[in-house]
């Protein structure tokens, strides 16, 4: 919750001034459901006004002019869009207005182009929103701002007012809209949107340095407003009135078309360049580790470095049905990391832990990051439940130990603490801000998995207790995205197991706490421009970069939370995203790979080891903007991913004749001699594209393909081996050949 302090500034004490004297000219009145809307004209601004009896008015500043000159000097109505032209001395404006009433309620958005007359620098532009008491003027109100814009996270403001009235507002600024600006001033769209009650909102950003071009016009607003009459009466009505209203906004945002990637194509270069690649390795004691960023020689291997690899090529060989030799390799080396005085395994290899040098605050022998006990164990019980005899027992022998750490802290983490006295070495990210606060759901996520490998109670009880710790975290349990993700998922299960409503609630608050760190933009100015941005999630709170480990994480939870959901009454609004998120990291994950940036893009001085520009191995971070990519270093621990997504979305029919590839998650797969059949998850408002490719000596004018809702669909021929086809989500396709 944002505190409310009810001071404003110069810029919002004149316009509230305006709109109370009266010196203002009213251009347009309509009815916006249970609210008036109103398009009001000063001397600096075209406002809309939104409001109903005895509540708050939100003010918003559609186009404003320092100079304090406004004219209107023309204006048409088409329905329900309004377009109004203004000029001043400092350039002419054009401001287009649309209102849209449909099921999911009222939604208002405006967009305004400025056409500077000459070259202007921009030192400073107000906020866009003001919120009003009756008399027109501020304070009185009782508000709480829930999530505002973090970084170059989506340019939002979601808030619930209780006082004068009730009620929610999500403000949603397209980014993508304003990369013009941006890319002509050298500015960055990052913390834009944000603002202290009653002045809030979205601002230009300031352009001190290259001036706005005079003649050429400029998107500087493109705002989406939806409403709701009820304000949220806890944590849980505030995360699904959050998703339901980002939901709503999402269906009307124009988003970028996606393009295939071949990623069965990707996988086979990955794993055979990660297995021949010398500076993705080091040895020791007989034994070969992948490093966690190439030709870093000088950490010691890691046990979540192995798993976060190992697990998802298994799930590839199993897929393609052939042996692949490096998942023995990876293997042999795993039992080396368990530590029989401890019982438990370790992040380091024990044996070379006197390589830490100290330079950070994990590197020093015993020192352990709360999720990294965790994480591990949890991809070797993913590896226990498919029958891996050495996972299963590394799981067993550690399970005493995490518990009684868990126990120790009363499901209450710190950053750091030393593993044999679990004494606190960090207590909190900084101050105020508590510890790994989703490590709660992991071990939850764990705790299950343990009890479905063995059938003992005990682990399943552990889990409710450990989920029951999490129940007041609100929009602040978010500490590392994938941990955030795969609680969702244990949440969802153990709804499914107890029918106890706050499991499920639960579920919801998590995965509301994954959307508010996502960007819902494409960056279009300086690195932005070969980096495809939109529906990226970002891995810390703070994190000012994307990062290709815990995407591909989240990606695989959000595939295990909506195979789980597919029997359970799941929000329409909640399916819609989080298909869609599995869409965009489709389109979007491939651009990790430095052989498909431009050399420019990549930093010229890396923390950890080096960057091999022509190797298939991801880079850890994405800087999309001004800054360069690749600082911390080429991730290894990333390489996994290609791994991860064949198997999801990939499908082999007709005896391997044809290829198919979905961009939405499925469910419910059969597949026989001559048919196929699958559930399309998602939601039926929105659309993927499936591709089929003829990968043998066959025709794809012999495959039928046919949507339960759509009957037939069309096809769209890309080449001789390769079509399309538009799939709704929320149904079942039929296949035949």
């Amino acid at each position: 919750m944002k505190k409310l302090n009810y001071v404003a500034s110069p810029w919002a004490a004149h316009l509230s001034h305006q709109l109370i004297s009266q010196r203002a000219t009213m251009l347009m009145e309509r009815k916006l459901a249970q609210r008036t809307m109103n398009v009001v004209l000063t001397d600096d601004s075209l406002v809309i006004t939104v409001n109903k009896p005895d509540a708050v008015t939100f003010v918003f500043r559609a186009a404003y002019t320092p100079a304090g000159d406004f004219s209107l000097e023309n204006s048409k109505s088409a329905g329900a869009k309004e377009e109004y032209m203004l000029t001043s001395l400092l350039g002419s404006y054009r401001v287009a207005i649309e209102v849209a009433e449909n099921d999911d309620g009222p939604l208002l958005h405006y967009t305004a182009y400025f056409t500077p007359s000459e070259d202007f620098y921009l030192p400073y532009w107000p906020k866009d929103i003001l919120a009003l008491n009756a008399a027109g003027g501020f304070g009185g109100t009782d508000a709480e701002i829930h999530v505002e814009q973090q970084g170059i996270r989506s340019g939002m403001i979601y808030l619930s007012v209780k006082n004068p009235g009730t009620g929610a507002l999500l403000y949603f600024q397209n980014l993508t809209a304003v990369n013009g600006y941006c890319a002509d001033t050298g500015t960055s769209v990052a913390d834009t949107v944000n603002g202290q009650w009653p002045e809030f909102g979205f601002a230009l950003p300031a352009a001190v340095d290259k001036p706005m071009r005079g003649g050429k016009e400029y998107t500087v607003t493109d705002a989406f407003v939806v409403y709701a009459d009820k304000a949220p009466q806890d944590q849980f009505e505030v995360a699904t009135q959050f998703i339901d209203l980002l939901a709503h906004v999402y269906i009307n945002l124009p988003k970028p078309p996606t393009v295939y990637h071949d990623y069965h194509d990707i996988a086979v270069k990955a794993w055979r360049e990660l297995a021949d690649h010398k500076g993705c390795w080091s040895h020791h004691q007989g034994h070969n580790y992948l490093n966690a960023y190439v030709c870093d020689y000088k950490t010691p291997p890691e046990i979540m470095v192995q798993l976060a690899v190992l697990l998802p090529l298994k799930e590839y060989e199993e897929w393609a049905g052939d042996s692949i030799p490096l998942l023995a390799e990876i293997e042999k080396g795993l039992v080396a990391f368990y530590d029989e005085d401890l019982g438990t395994v370790h992040r380091w290899l024990p044996s070379a832990q006197h390589q830490l040098d100290g330079s950070e605050e994990h590197k020093k022998p015993l020192i352990m990051d709360s999720w990294y006990l965790h994480h591990p164990l949890l991809n070797l019980s993913r590896m226990a439940l498919h029958g891996d005899a050495v996972a299963g027992d590394l799981l067993l022998k550690s399970l005493n130990y995490v518990i009684k750490v868990a126990h120790h802290f009363d499901y209450k983490w710190p950053i750091f603490y030393k593993m044999d006295t679990l004494e606190v070495i960090k207590a909190e990210a900084k101050p105020g801000a508590g510890g790994e606060k989703d490590v709660a759901g992991i071990y939850a996520h764990l705790l299950l998995q343990a009890w479905e490998f063995t059938g003992e109670r005990k682990y399943f009880d552990e889990a409710k207790r450990a989920a029951d710790s999490l129940m007041e975290g609100g929009f602040d349990l978010f500490y590392q995205a994938n941990n955030t993700a795969f609680a969702a998922g244990a949440m969802l299960r153990l709804w499914k197991e107890t029918q106890d409503n706050r499991y499920l609630n639960l579920g919801y608050l998590l995965m509301a706490n994954i959307f508010k760190n996502v960007a819902l933009w494409d960056c279009r100015y300086g690195y932005g421009t070969h980096f495809p941005l939109f529906f990226a999630v970002f891995p810390l709170n703070d994190a000012p970069y994307t990062a290709v480990y815990e995407e591909i994480e989240v990606f695989a939870a959000i595939h295990d939370f909506l195979a789980q959901a597919d029997d359970t009454p799941l929000s329409r609004s909640y399916a819609l995203l989080l298909a869609e998120f599995v869409r965009y990291s489709l389109h979007r994950m491939v651009y990790y790979y430095p052989t498909v940036l431009p050399r420019e893009m990549l930093a010229d001085e890396v923390k950890t080891g080096e960057i091999d520009g022509s190797l298939w191995v991801p880079l850890e971070d994405i800087n999309p903007g001004w800054e360069k990519s690749g600082e911390v270093g080429q991730e290894v621990y990333g390489a996994g991913f290609p791994f991860a997504v064949v198997p999801r979305h990939y499908i082999k029919i007709a005896g391997g004749a044809y290829l198919l590839f979905i961009e939405y998650p499925t469910a419910e797969m059969t597949i026989g001699s001559r048919q196929a059949a699958f559930k399309v998850l998602g939601d039926g408002r929105m659309s993927c594209k499936l591709y089929a490719f003829k990968t043998a000596d066959s025709a794809l004018s012999g495959l039928r393909i046919t949507g339960k809702r759509e009957g037939p669909l069309a096809s769209h021929e890309v080449d001789s081996t390769t079509c399309w086809y538009e799939v709704q989500g929320e149904q079942q396709v039929v296949i035949e050949w």
